[in-house]
């Protein structure tokens, strides 16, 4: 995979470069012109591979249901908010833009201060008579922080609920709990590696679901993306550095923690690429201009919202004040990034900080 030198890009969670076998994919998708819902042997053919990357894709998560092929995570989420079979909708206080404006009038299901769902109370909020369906990160893409995906199923289960899983930021083969457990997963192509504009809902029973018409078993209308599903496909053949991303992020963390920096989040299970960081006194937005102006790009809380630079919903749920959380910024690591881009980060990080503050060598 190609990288510029004079840039580093450590905002992967936002999107991360397509693999080589990713392009090779699409290119050969390309190739395959034909609508899959043709009868005619050109359309079987792209029928055919398009099924093939449909299994490939389930098998790499470890899913027996259904695969519904979408546009990616956000329209995963509507689908399954939209028309789920359920009376109620309930949505975690953490959890990104598009599952809140997808669930609309939603019932708020709050979080500690370590961002995790709070299981005390989820069963009086769930304990009604009418069916809820609750969406609930595997991770948050700001934080970083692990959703106890087995012990919310339970809960929600044992009402008679639907679990909705987020995991969009998960990485295949990494936690068989959302494929044991969840009875729908949004997914998406572009944060692992594949093509944008491509993802999956995975559905454990059709039966749960509203169908609408037309493609995907009437399911989702429209032509299927065989470009983009061959990519996806092909990108998670490629197993993720989970060991050399854990290892880097705890020398972030503590360089940060070092350097006069906060940790966001510090004591709870965090995703081993994603971890976000307060620098008191110095704004997001003036970090990320010093970053940049550095030749580093990373992030303040999840592409949706940085460009607005409002306050993270995700930081208040968690108890922090609207100034703190104004203070904190994202870093996230992709399959190239090597301890070299951390040592350049932690010495752009401590430039920013020795100017405000003296910090521990």
């Amino acid at each position: 995979m190609e990288r510029t030198l004079d840039r580093l890009y450590l905002d992967h969670a936002a999107t991360t470069p397509m693999t080589d076998a990713a392009k090779a994919a699409v290119i050969e998708g390309m190739a395959r012109w034909a609508n899959p819902s043709s009868p005619h042997a050109e359309g079987r053919a792209a029928r055919a591979a398009l099924e093939a990357a449909r299994a490939a894709i389930g098998a790499a998560y470890g899913w027996r249901g259904e695969v519904l092929l979408t546009s990616g995570a956000s329209e995963s989420l509507a689908i399954a908010l939209g028309r789920g079979v359920a009376a109620r909708r309930l949505v975690s206080a953490v959890e990104h833009d598009a599952a809140m404006r997808a669930a609309g009038a939603a019932e708020m299901v709050p979080v500690g201060a370590d961002g995790v769902v709070d299981l005390g109370v989820l069963p009086s909020l769930l304990g009604q008579s009418k069916r809820a369906l609750i969406a609930v990160q595997w991770c948050n893409s700001e934080t970083g922080v692990l959703q106890p995906v087995a012990a919310v199923a339970a809960v929600v289960h044992e009402a008679g609920g639907l679990l909705l899983v987020d995991a969009a930021q998960m990485p295949a083969g990494v936690d068989d709990a959302v494929a044991e457990h969840a009875d729908f997963v949004a997914l998406s192509a572009h944060k692992r590696g594949g093509p944008a504009g491509v993802g999956t809902l995975l559905v454990r029973d059709l039966a749960t679901l509203t169908p609408t018409g037309g493609q995907e078993r009437g399911y989702r209308p429209g032509t299927e993306n065989l470009p983009g599903v061959l990519g996806y496909a092909a990108a998670l053949r490629e197993a993720e550095p989970i060991e050399r991303w854990t290892a880097m992020r705890a020398r972030l963390d503590d360089a940060v923690r070092r350097s006069g920096g906060e940790v966001v989040a510090d004591a709870s299970l965090r995703h081993p690429a994603i971890a976000s960081y307060r620098l008191p006194g110095v704004a997001a937005a003036a970090q990320l201009i010093r970053f940049d102006l550095a030749g580093i790009a990373v992030s303040a809380g999840s592409a949706c919202s940085s460009g607005s630079m409002k306050p993270s919903h995700v930081l208040g749920a968690m108890g922090w004040s609207e100034t703190a959380g104004r203070e904190v910024v994202r870093v996230s690591f992709g399959r190239d990034t090597r301890e070299q881009d951390v040592t350049r980060f932690i010495t752009a990080w401590r430039d920013v900080a020795r100017a405000t503050r003296t910090f521990a060598a």
